[in-house]
């Protein structure tokens, strides 16, 4: 399919005529300089890698960075900006280092261990239904609220119109990842983790003969530290039980 698509793009490109950009190509690193950034920055990197708390281990791996810039001479920027690079390609290697050689997870987890999973259902008094589904450095707060029919959305498509009754909305305000921003209208990871989300909880909704309410359930990210949506997901179907 994909490949349809790139023929598709060739066909375009040529029917319009405009040539092919050619793309410079990148200075290779020097590979003593690449070895001994990789002597000076490996051990310290790894355990601030190892380090399980996610902001806690960001705060170190951004000192290493620093150290390792800040250890190269001022008048000599490219050095700094190439130490960067290999400094990030150190940042995948320890990942794969973690993972074949000493079979573990960056978090000291092996392979078949998950995440500690915690929940709560019914923690808001005035809801339908609602729990907090904890996994791990994740956590949503699913409610869910029924409605009449008088509250399905109306959708407006290209294909004409038609209403929904059940609905997942996902909302990851920029705290659930220690961040500071203005909180905004949704963007395309609320659109795609919300329909995502919703996809996969849909064939639990009952026939419209069977039920006739509206259901709405929204997802607030409390954390995040990986599979929010699939957080939303658990949370979701928790809460409609």
């Amino acid at each position: 399919a994909i490949k349809k698509i790139v023929d598709g793009i060739d066909d375009l490109r040529n029917a319009v005529g405009k040539p092919k950009i050619q793309a410079q190509q990148q200075v290779e690193t020097s590979h003593d300089f690449s070895l001994e950034v990789e002597k000076k920055v490996y051990g310290p990197l790894a355990n601030a890698m190892r380090i399980t708390d996610k902001l806690e281990s960001y705060k170190h791996v951004d000192q290493v960075l620093e150290n390792l810039v800040d250890s190269l001479p001022d008048d000599e920027p490219e050095r700094k900006t190439e130490a960067k690079k290999i400094f990030h390609q150190l940042k995948e290697k320890v990942l794969r280092d973690e993972v074949l050689d000493r079979n573990i997870r960056l978090d000291g987890r092996k392979f078949d261990e998950v995440r500690p999973i915690w929940t709560e259902a019914s923690v808001l008094p005035r809801t339908h239904g609602s729990v907090v589904f904890t996994r791990g450095e994740t956590q949503a707060l699913v409610t869910c609220t029924l409605g009449t029919a008088d509250d399905e959305q109306k959708i407006e498509h290209v294909g004409g119109e038609f209403y929904k009754s059940f609905m997942l909305h996902y909302n990851f305000p920029p705290f659930s990842v220690g961040e500071v921003k203005f909180l905004r209208g949704p963007g395309r990871r609320e659109e795609g983790h919300g329909a995502l989300a919703e996809r996969a909880l849909a064939p639990m909704i009952p026939a419209k003969e069977d039920f006739a309410y509206t259901i709405r359930l929204v997802s607030d990210i409390l954390e995040s530290n990986g599979s929010s949506s699939m957080a939303s997901v658990c949370g979701g179907s928790m809460a409609m039980m």
